[in-house]
């Protein structure tokens, strides 16, 4: 096989799934509709068992829906009958995954749920199987064809699966009003966790720690209260300890060009007005999100009476993890 074989191969698996996905639009309709509404008034989990690719495929939509405020687990077929199906109550809903809808492993289960009297929602791509005539809600992820040349390993029909799984998953975040804040409560770890719930009030540099100089500080003190505090920055401050400007590495070189007699200057002849601050409460994704957009290295943070009470700098959200979106 050479490589230009090779590389057609992949394209024309590409092309393929992306055929079956696209086709899977029609299965979204009013039976779609009936199994969101089915596990939205679900006072307990949603189960989903299947097995071999399609138990894989279970797994991956239960870690989605777990991720978006749906409770999820996943049920083993041959498990359940060897004690698991006590996990099952009758609040729960499952959904039952095979391409077949015949596999016997699944099919077993069906009298064994009725008599639990829950709600049952299959995944099959065959509408006339003994699992989706069984269920009270049939989602077709019927493929024309799988990306397999032998038309028989799990292919299109799994990624079809796995994408009935992010509809409904998306379509029960909508329903249910899940927000930004709910996802984070659920996502504490990782970049991701950060960019949605780290704080600036948790993070930012505080206390003696905040450099700062009155607005009537000489050039000599105030380059000394940056040096000291190494955060290439000053917020300056009125008689009333409020902010009214800052000053960074770079004020003091536009200063140097300007002039060689620093003898009397002091802090409010070249401060920058006006600098960019945020109140404490704010995302540090924002703050890094508005570094970014006027091209600064750190944010003040101010008081409800405009007085600085933190500061952020660049590096350090960096340092977090955090990325802008």
């Amino acid at each position: 096989m050479t490589d230009s074989e090779i590389i057609n191969k992949g394209k024309e698996v590409v092309r393929v799934e992306a055929e079956a996905i696209s086709a899977l639009e029609g299965s979204i309709n009013e039976q779609f509709a009936k199994a969101v509404n089915i596990i939205y008034n679900c006072k307990g989990r949603v189960i989903l068992t299947g097995m071999g690719k399609s138990g894989l495929i279970a797994r991956k939509i239960v870690a989605t829906m777990n991720s978006t405020g749906t409770a999820a687990i996943y049920l083993h077929p041959s498990d359940a009958v060897h004690g698991d199906l006590g996990m099952v109550r009758k609040e729960d809903v499952v959904m039952l995954i095979s391409k077949s809808g015949n596999t016997d492993e699944v099919a077993v289960l069906i009298p064994l749920l009725k008599r639990l009297d829950v709600k049952m929602i299959a995944i099959c791509g065959e509408e006339k199987s003994k699992i989706a005539e069984q269920c009270d809600v049939f989602l077709s992820i019927y493929v024309k064809e799988e990306a397999c040349p032998l038309d028989l390993a799990p292919t299109s029909s799994t990624t079809a699966t796995l994408v009935m799984g992010d509809a409904l998953s998306v379509a029960l975040i909508e329903k249910k009003g899940f927000t930004a804040d709910d996802f984070a409560l659920l996502h504490p770890g990782g970049s991701l966790g950060k960019r949605l719930s780290l704080e600036l009030k948790e993070i930012m540099i505080k206390g003696e720690n905040i450099p700062v100089v009155k607005e009537d500080t000489l050039l000599k003190d105030v380059i000394l209260e940056i040096t000291t505090k190494r955060l290439g920055s000053t917020s300056v401050v009125d008689n009333e300890g409020k902010l009214i400007g800052i000053i960074t590495d770079g004020d003091l070189r536009r200063l140097l060009e300007k002039t060689l007699d620093l003898t009397h200057i002091k802090a409010k002849d070249f401060m920058t007005k006006n600098p960019k601050t945020l109140k404490e409460d704010c995302l540090g994704s924002l703050a890094l999100q508005k570094m970014e957009n006027f091209k600064i290295t750190s944010i003040i943070i101010t008081s409800d009476d405009n007085k600085p009470i933190g500061i952020v700098h660049l590096h350090d959200l960096i340092n977090l993890g955090l990325q802008v979106r």
